[in-house]
């Protein structure tokens, strides 16, 4: 795990990233690919953390590659689960997926072709008792503020630490090669607006779920690259 500050953990799983929150026992925010719970497990022992302790679970969006160890890890830990209640009643059918449209690029068309292969459509169903909204805040650090951020799914949400001066985007948008739009959108205007509503507040970095960390005035890199 990449240690981005004192209670928060970037935790790769091959091309997707999964994140720690160290507060009142293990918050893990997103799951991984099928598959990646052995992974998620081994990741925190080595870190000298106990998988047993993941009391939460937060689901930035349905997609599989976001959310498809979520029941398996909630049967092996008791963790709650919470999602935005615009994507909570399709991951409790065990639906991970809206129709969705490519961002134009090549580079969009590579990574789809050779990474994506076709969304995954199904996930296990998991019952999701936490279903969150925009502005709600999760006791943990101070204060997580829930921000509402449309487009790539319509329940995506992004996470503001403002204790850590941190974002968590997911897929609001990558850092791949570079700030760039999220290869796939349910809809590419919506997801720009929420780009731009997530950089009016103010964090210093900003992370995803695909790439690196964003660090230094990451609001205002977002604000210039998407404005």
């Amino acid at each position: 795990m990449k240690q981005i500050t004192n209670r928060l953990y970037q935790l790769s799983l091959g091309a997707v990233n999964a994140f720690v929150i160290d507060d009142d026992g293990l918050t893990l925010v997103d799951t991984g690919l099928p598959g990646s719970t052995d992974k998620v497990f081994a990741a925190l022992r080595e870190a000298g953390k106990n998988p047993a302790d993941i009391k939460r679970i937060i689901l930035t969006h349905l997609h599989a590659d976001h959310s498809s160890n979520a029941a398996d890890i909630k049967r092996q830990t008791n963790a709650r689960v919470y999602a935005h209640h615009a994507d909570a009643q399709l991951l409790e059918a065990g639906v991970s997926g809206r129709p969705l449209t490519l961002t134009p690029g090549l580079m969009n068309k590579l990574i789809y072709k050779l990474v994506i292969k076709g969304p995954i459509d199904t996930v296990a169903p998991v019952a999701v008792e936490e279903k969150l909204r925009d502005g709600d805040v999760i006791p943990l650090l101070g204060g997580i503020q829930v921000v509402h951020t449309p487009g790539h799914s319509a329940g995506h949400t992004a996470l503001l630490l403002r204790s850590e001066g941190v974002l968590i985007a997911a897929d609001l948008c990558s850092h791949v090669v570079g700030l760039a739009y999220s290869t796939l959108y349910e809809d590419q205007a919506l997801g720009r607006q929420s780009i731009l509503k997530a950089a009016a507040l103010s964090f210093d970095t900003a992370v995803f779920g695909h790439g690196r960390p964003l660090e230094g005035q990451a609001s205002e890199q977002l604000r210039t690259k998407f404005a």
